[in-house]
């Protein structure tokens, strides 16, 4: 016999204070989730691998054979080799220049013990034994000395009432009235703005080798040089930058400490916009701001027309009709990768999570089998390849349920709210999947905030935001660093023309 159901009568008040009870159980059932996932992300972010590359076998949904293989390798040839041995030899990415000088060192022995040990006749030489030692000549300081000859005409000296003065051509300083030379001003700024060392640690090198050298007065130089010979370059940059019609943008914090109307403590900004990859010359400029609001960029790209690369900042969001924004398909993997990393280990790869990421590998994948075909040829092949793939991942994401304050709803919500921005890469062949190319490019900024720390005023800021995109446009060119400023600081006091002195001129290759 089938078992029957009991009813119970209970009253209404302890019906509705049950009912209240079920959704603060449920409530805080969803608090600790969270929480569980935060404490899991902590720890990852503490003790785990920064990388996010995950594994093709365990989270791919595709074909493997598609998935591993890389159309742009060629064909190996294939030889054939006899059977020989090798002795075992130390495998390293050690590499010295090959003109760099060599100082040869003879040790040979006295003439007087050049005699045969056993029957006393003399030795002769048979052969060499030869080591070789990598010397390391610290840095030398010289002063340059500057005389400039007078000449005076005898005969007028004697006869005539005027006397004409010639002199002889002088370089003129990179600083009116002062002692710097321009090795040394692009010496300080490589030191700070390319190796992180702040001022105030080079002031202490200086002292070491006996030159009292004040961080103050290196601060002076270093501004005084931006605005005289750097700036001028910084806004030609600035107008062939807006000039390309594919750009990236960025941003990150900074505290400048004595900024009018901020407190020290409070954020300031470094954006940062440069070139994208179809650019035959790239271009980095760092640009100091003390806010985020989307005026900065939308002030900064005033002439500029065309696509965007940016993340899910909604400020980029605001900008003109004439600026199309991109988004970026990394900072959608990152939050799927986020909320897979808070799962336990043996739940990792039938998760949501694992498939959300799989989507993005793959078409991460097919933009890595497109890299050497022409934007229109990479144009065509995404239609074809990549589009199926998003349109199947939005299908998949339109299917799931979870809660939005959960890592993997605010992975959806992303996904979502930033759909019309991130198929935009799919509407031009010069676009890019990511905006992974400006976050490496303010890399070197983020790096050297870590070691100075703040700077002291907004002249400060300004000023190291136009030595990074000198420096780091030079690096991507191809240049050394400090030739590019010696070369700056030496012929744009001397006439120079600012084109001539762009970060892709004739300086050594790195």
């Amino acid at each position: 016999m089938e078992k029957q159901e009991k009813t119970i009568e209970i009253p209404l008040s302890v019906y509705e204070n049950f009912l209240k009870q079920a959704e603060q159980i449920a409530e805080l059932k969803q608090q600790i989730q969270w929480l569980m996932e935060q404490f899991r992300l902590a720890k990852r972010k503490q003790f785990g691998a920064s990388s996010e590359q995950t594994d093709n076998e365990q989270l791919c949904l595709f074909n493997e054979a598609e998935q591993t293989a890389d159309l742009t390798v060629p064909e190996p040839e294939t030889t054939e080799v006899k059977a020989h041995y090798r002795r075992k030899t130390r495998l390293t990415t050690d590499k010295l220049p090959e003109d760099l000088p060599v100082e040869t060192i003879e040790h040979e022995l006295p003439i007087e013990a050049r005699i045969c040990p056993d029957c006393g006749c003399p030795l002769h030489k048979m052969g060499e034994d030869i080591r070789e030692e990598l010397k390391i000549i610290p840095a030398k300081a010289v002063i340059v000395r500057h005389v400039r000859h007078v000449y005076a005409c005898r005969h007028c000296e004697e006869s005539s009432d005027r006397v004409p003065i010639v002199k002889a051509e002088m370089p003129k300083p990179v600083i009116k009235g002062g002692f710097a030379s321009p090795e040394s001003v692009a010496h300080i700024a490589v030191q700070k703005f390319v190796m992180g060392s702040p001022l105030y640690r080079q002031e202490q090198e200086w002292a070491q080798s006996g030159i009292l050298l004040s961080r103050q007065t290196m601060s002076n130089w270093l501004i005084r040089a931006c605005e005289d010979w750097l700036e001028p370059i910084y806004q030609e940059m600035k107008r062939q930058l807006c000039n390309h019609q594919v750009l990236h943008a960025d941003e990150t914090t900074l505290q400048v400490l004595h900024e009018d109307g901020k407190p020290a403590q409070s954020k300031s900004y470094m954006w940062l916009y440069r070139t994208s990859g179809e650019a035959k010359r790239q271009i980095v400029l760092y640009d100091y701001q003390r806010d985020r609001k989307h005026i900065r960029p939308k002030d900064f790209l005033e002439d500029f027309s065309g696509f965007l690369h940016a993340d899910g900042y909604d400020g980029y969001h605001k900008l003109p009709d004439r600026i199309t924004v991109v988004g970026c398909w990394a900072h959608l993997r990152r939050k799927f990768d986020e909320a897979l990393q808070t799962l336990p280990k043996d739940k990792r790869k039938s998760s949501d999570a694992a498939k959300g990421i799989a989507y993005c590998d793959r078409l991460f994948h097919l933009e890595k089998q497109f890299t050497l075909l022409t934007p229109e040829d990479r144009l065509k092949e995404r239609e074809q390849q990549s589009k199926p793939v998003v349109e199947a991942f939005y299908a998949w994401v339109g299917s799931l349920r979870e809660l939005p304050k959960t890592l993997m709803g605010k992975a959806i919500h992303y996904a979502q709210s930033q759909r019309m921005y991130l198929v935009r890469y799919l509407l031009d062949g010069r676009l890019e999947i990511s905006n992974n190319r400006a976050e490496n490019a303010i890399r070197p900024f983020v790096m050297g905030r870590k070691n100075w720390l703040f700077s002291n005023t907004p002249n400060g800021a300004k000023a190291s935001a136009i030595y990074y995109s000198l420096i780091v446009s030079a690096r991507e060119n191809g240049l050394v660093p400090f030739e590019y400023l010696t070369k700056i600081f030496t012929e744009a006091p001397n006439g120079a023309d600012v084109e001539n002195l762009m970060p892709w001129g004739a300086c050594p290759l790195i």
